[in-house]
């Protein structure tokens, strides 16, 4: 194998995996090793790398050609994409060993595990040898000493964790998109994930359950205590925290939305008085909302604010006052194109597009797909018997409702034939 002979593994982590031919095939997010005696140091088998559409597979370590600085060469572009399963006797080394707690065998010192380096022998077979452990000095200032350790140097790698914490886990972890980071933690243990998920900041935590299947979503919330889960809530887009709700028994939703904050709650309220697939039951509640007299340079600048989703700042909605919905009169959407080609000083009014009549909250999800594939929409107003707006149902909340319910899930078994090698 053209490649270093001993590597770190969380340095491998997020790097790209290519083919002979330069055609990157994916990324990759984990080492799998094999457990063999006590003394013995787990032999690599293979890493887990993630595929398009968040399918991991697994790269047996004969496949690989060269382990780079910042990419991963295949021998061949041929693989077998059936999902990855661990198997008995297997262990994800990142997954698994970061943040274990463990023994340095010669001071009795506890440590945690910070990384592990596999490493090849004359014979081309690779091997975890070697482990960097920090002290724990169970003071919160002060850093305990970093060591590297031989394998056989450290106990308690091997077998259920006495204690295992997040912090190297969640450095690896954190450049990965929400929607990764959510595949990630479908392959830990229920206890893992739990601890994973409780370690991460509501606002990442928020994004990472908008990503997860609906089951996920409810264990990690459910494993949270109540006032932590209306915090995580109170970030979520109402819809999405809508949707969540609407999986627990009605006493836990009552007790989540009554520690949420009033005008973070209201707005999950609402959603969850409509009907599941209708126009109210699928809609973003907190579109842009700007009033006819505002100009064009002040929507822009609204559609360039980076939290938005592409769906929702592709255009804004102008009514009468209130802003927040729902709103004063609706009057009509300028979408985003139009918005390039108006003079910034050009006020909403006079280029607002009211020709698309906006939806009934109570519209079935077949009319408003079809209504948006007639008039080429990405988003489409709703309005309440009084003209108010109160929401817009966009083209990713259809695609959400249309799509089986478990599509978040992981997917099944296809071999299928990647590149041209």
């Amino acid at each position: 194998m053209t490649t270093a002979t001993r590597v770190y593994v969380a340095r491998l982590a997020g790097l790209a995996v290519f083919d002979p031919n330069g055609d990157q095939v994916g990324r990759v997010r984990d080492a799998v090793a094999r457990v063999r005696s006590s003394s013995v140091p787990p032999r690599v088998v293979g890493l887990v790398a993630e595929m398009p559409l968040r399918r991991r597979i697994f790269l047996p370590i004969n496949r690989i050609t060269a382990i780079e600085p910042d990419s991963v060469v295949l021998s061949t572009g041929t693989l077998n994409l059936r999902r990855f399963e661990k198997r008995t006797g297997e262990l994800l080394v990142l997954s698994e060993l970061l943040d274990r707690r463990v023994v340095i065998g010669d001071t009795g010192r506890s440590g945690t595990v910070v990384d592990v380096a596999m490493e090849a022998d004359r014979a081309g077979e690779w091997s975890l040898t070697r482990v960097a452990v920090r002290e724990v000095t169970g003071r919160l200032a002060r850093r305990g000493h970093l060591h590297q350790l031989e394998w056989a140097e450290v106990t308690g790698l091997i077998g259920v964790a006495d204690q295992q914490g997040t912090a190297n886990l969640l450095a690896v972890l954190d450049n990965m998109r929400p929607a990764d980071l959510a595949n990630v933690l479908q392959d830990l243990s229920d206890s893992r994930r739990n601890e994973v998920a409780a370690a991460l900041d509501d606002e990442r935590l928020a994004d990472v359950l908008e990503e997860l299947p609906e089951h996920d979503q409810v264990e990690i919330i459910a494993a949270l205590n109540p006032e932590r889960a209306a915090d995580v809530l109170e970030e979520m887009d109402p819809d999405d925290a809508a949707d969540l709700l609407a999986e627990l028994p009605k006493p836990d939703q009552d007790v989540l939305l009554d520690l949420m904050q009033p005008d973070e709650a209201d707005p999950v309220r609402r959603l969850l008085d409509y009907s599941p697939g209708t126009a109210g039951g699928v809609m973003t509640s907190e579109p842009i909302v700007l009033p006819p007299d505002a100009t064009v340079a002040e929507a822009l600048a609204r559609v360039r604010e980076p939290q938005l989703s592409p769906a929702v700042a592709a255009q804004v909605f102008v009514a009468r006052a209130p802003m927040a919905t729902p709103t004063g009169r609706y009057l009509g959407m300028v979408h985003f194109q139009r918005l390039l080609r108006e003079p910034p000083a050009e006020l909403l009014g006079g280029v607002v597009d009211n020709d698309i009549d906006p939806l009934d909250p109570d519209t079935p999800l077949p009319e408003i797909t079809r209504r948006m594939a007639t008039y080429n929409l990405i988003a489409i107003a709703v309005v309440d018997n009084n003209d108010r707006l109160v929401g817009a149902v966009t083209v990713d909340d259809v695609l959400d409702h249309l799509l089986p319910t478990d599509w978040r899930d992981r997917d099944q078994d296809v071999p299928l034939r990647i590149g041209h090698g």
